[in-house]
């Protein structure tokens, strides 16, 4: 059982916590009562905001579709206004354009560009809206007037800035083209920057807009005389500069811009002047210097003016090709793209016909000359073809997408010289072989002939154009192995020309030898020219080209000047057959000669001392130019000479053959030797 204090306890605390409930009870029943009231007076105040709202909206919408009717009405008007702006801005076009598009647009392109715009949108709008407006025709008379001012300025741009090439540009262009760098700093400045763009600007917009083709003519007629002009310029300082000083390159300038390169010296095109300096030298001198070949002529029509003329013919050609490289580089910034070739075709043509003519003219001099038989023209086709045919990838390529007329014309022009160098080859190796032996013609003394030594002179060009004389050659074959020559076959068909023309020379020689009714004197003609050939053709190294195809050429010359020598000596046999011991008178010492014996011996020393003064009276006229072989001929016959003549003495010096030993012994040894040695000197 619970103690009664303990439950008392107990039921203070239960009557206090049920105290506690019923007093959160009432709490929560007062709570209710006033959310109740709460929400009856929300309902209350929503129910009338709805009401309130719905009178509002009733009010607004429709005052929000006026408003929005009175805004779009606004913007109409405000488009409307617009428009008539615009429209209006076009009839104010002409007035607010006119003074400009008169004035023209020199000083102001940009501006007068912005002016044209305007009113080609004038136009356009015109046209398509109101045809018949008056105002279409004053803007379109405006236009044309602009663009008329346009092309005017195009051209004045064109005319006042495009300058002629100078020759000492040109020639520091074509001498910097083996120098990398150089060539680099090389690119010539036709026009100024601030013109190039206007004319590129005035060029499109003619285009686009001005729907006009003409400035393109105007373009290449201005630029097509300016490069002729410098062409013609370079060529004219060659003249002056040659006729001037001799030189014929960029003089030295002081004080060179920069536009001004350092001037480096042009390489020379070929060795022309070189036949007619050994022409000359060989026309006073023998082969080892001494006077000897007086009767030689030099070839007609080599002189320092010709040689001008080829050199500056050579720097045009290479001119042409690099200031038409600069000239294709202009033109693209300048013409539209599809119009470019056409446009460069036309513009190049002036001076390339130029070329192209000049061309023809100096091959048909060389035909004329041709005829005349005088071969030495020809030289000037050489180094002028050799050239053409080394330019001819720039020229190609210069010329790529020209009209098939202009590239064929630089071929043409080849094809043209190497037919004429071949027939003036050919020409040549049949006027060598049928050379006239005109007796007034031949040397008195028996030294070189004029045609032998032209013959070589003409021959020795050909080592420095080789292959130039080689495709001269190959271009008549008719055989499948020259249309593929190679450089081979080039030297073989020159090596087989050259031994046809020293054949047909040697055949010469001998038909002109028999003019001399001397056969010691047809013997010393024929080695002298025999030498001098042999001479000639070591010296230029000739001989090496003569080997291709005729390895014993140098053999057989040699041969021919030792059997000439051999047939000379025979001549003397008439002098020594007088001191042989062939028929001479034997005797005993201190016996008694007969008068049959003395007169023997006098006649044998009577008929010597004839015979070699009249020998050395005609002998010594005669030449040998070639010191060596005149020493040797000289000592041979000494030789011989001296060794009959000494043992001839000897025998009969002491013998009492007469009472005059004065007049039949009249030279000693000695002087019979010195005699001999002074053969074949005329200025003895």
């Amino acid at each position: 059982m619970i103690p009664p204090q303990e439950a008392s306890v107990r039921r203070r605390e239960i009557e206090d916590k049920l105290k506690q409930e019923e007093e959160t009870l009432s709490f929560i029943r007062d709570s209710l009562e006033k959310s109740d009231q709460l929400t009856k007076n929300m309902v209350s105040i929503l129910s009338s905001f709805e009401s309130r709202l719905m009178k509002l909206e009733n009010s607004i919408i429709p005052v929000h579709k006026q408003t929005e009717n009175l805004q779009r009405l606004q913007e109409n008007v405000e488009k409307t206004l617009s428009c008539l702006d615009h429209v209006i801005s076009y009839y104010h076009v002409a007035s607010d354009t006119e003074k400009i598009i008169r004035e023209g647009p020199t000083g102001r392109l940009e501006e007068y560009l912005g002016c044209m715009a305007k009113i080609q949108k004038a136009v356009e709008y015109f046209q398509d809206n109101n045809p018949d407006s008056p105002e279409l025709n004053r803007v379109k008379f405006l236009f044309e007037r602009g663009k008329e001012s346009l092309e005017s300025e195009f051209r004045s741009l064109m005319t006042r800035h495009s300058k002629v090439v100078s020759p000492v540009l040109i020639l520091d262009l074509i001498g910097g083209e083996d120098d990398m760098e150089a060539q680099d700093d090389m690119t010539l400045e036709h026009l100024s920057e601030s013109v190039l763009h206007d004319v590129i600007r005035i060029s499109r917009w003619l285009v686009e807009y001005g729907r006009n083709q003409d400035f393109m003519n105007v373009y290449y007629q201005i630029r097509s005389s300016q490069l002729d002009r410098s062409i013609k310029g370079l060529k004219e300082h060659f003249r002056k500069s040659s006729s001037s000083s001799g030189v014929p390159y960029s003089p030295a300038i002081p004080n060179k811009r920069k536009d001004t390169p350092t001037k480096k010296p042009v390489k020379r095109p070929g060795t022309i002047r070189k036949a007619q300096n050994l022409l000359k030298q060989y026309s006073q001198h023998g082969l080892d210097g001494k006077k000897g070949g007086s009767n030689l002529i030099p070839l007609e029509g080599r002189d320092d003016m010709l040689d001008m003329e080829i050199d500056a013919y050579i720097h045009c050609v290479s001119a042409f090709v690099k200031l038409a490289q600069s000239e294709y580089q202009l033109l693209t910034d300048i013409i539209p793209e599809h119009h470019q070739k056409k446009t460069f075709d036309s513009l190049i043509q002036d001076a390339l016909d130029g070329l192209m003519m000049e061309g023809e003219n100096i091959v048909s001099v060389a035909r004329k000359a041709i005829i005349r038989h005088d071969y030495s023209a020809v030289l000037t086709v050489f180094p002028i073809l050799r050239h053409l045919k080394q330019t001819k990838p720039e020229f190609d390529q210069v010329l790529q997408g020209t009209a098939a007329s202009t590239k064929n014309k630089l071929p043409g022009l080849i094809t043209s010289m190497e037919t004429t160098g071949a027939k003036a080859l050919e020409d040549f190796a049949d006027n060598i072989k049928n050379d006239p032996d005109k007796e007034y013609n031949m040397p008195k003394d028996g030294t070189v002939h004029e045609l032998t030594s032209n013959a070589i002179l003409f021959l020795q060009q050909l080592l420095d154009f080789q292959e130039t004389a080689g495709a001269m050659l190959a271009s008549q074959e008719t055989s499948s192995s020259a249309t593929s020559y190679n450089s081979e076959f080039s030297k073989r068909l020159l090596s087989t020309y050259i031994c046809k023309v020293l054949g047909n020379l040697q055949l010469n020689l001998l038909s002109k030898s028999k003019v001399y009714e001397d056969p010691a004197l047809r013997a010393i003609f024929l080695h002298n020219n025999y030498n001098y050939i042999l001479k000639s053709l070591e010296k230029s190294e000739l001989i090496h080209l003569v080997a291709v195809t005729q390895k014993t050429a140098e053999r057989s010359y040699r041969e021919h000047i030792e059997q000439q020598i051999q047939t000379y000596q025979r001549s003397w046999l008439k002098v020594t057959e007088y001191i042989s011991e062939k028929n001479l008178p034997i005797f005993q010492p201190g016996v008694k000669l007969r008068d049959k014996e003395r007169q023997m011996i006098k006649e044998r020393f009577k008929g010597f001392n004839d015979g070699l003064e009249e020998l050395c009276k005609i002998q010594k006229a005669w030449a040998i130019p070639d010191t060596e072989q005149r020493d040797k001929i000289r000592q041979a016959q000494k030789t011989i000479v001296k060794e009959n003549y000494g043992a001839f003495l000897h025998r009969y010096a002491s013998v009492p053959f007469t009472k005059n030993p004065e007049k039949y012994i009249k030279y000693r040894v000695e002087q019979v030797a010195d005699m001999i040695e002074r053969l074949f000197d005329t200025s003895a």
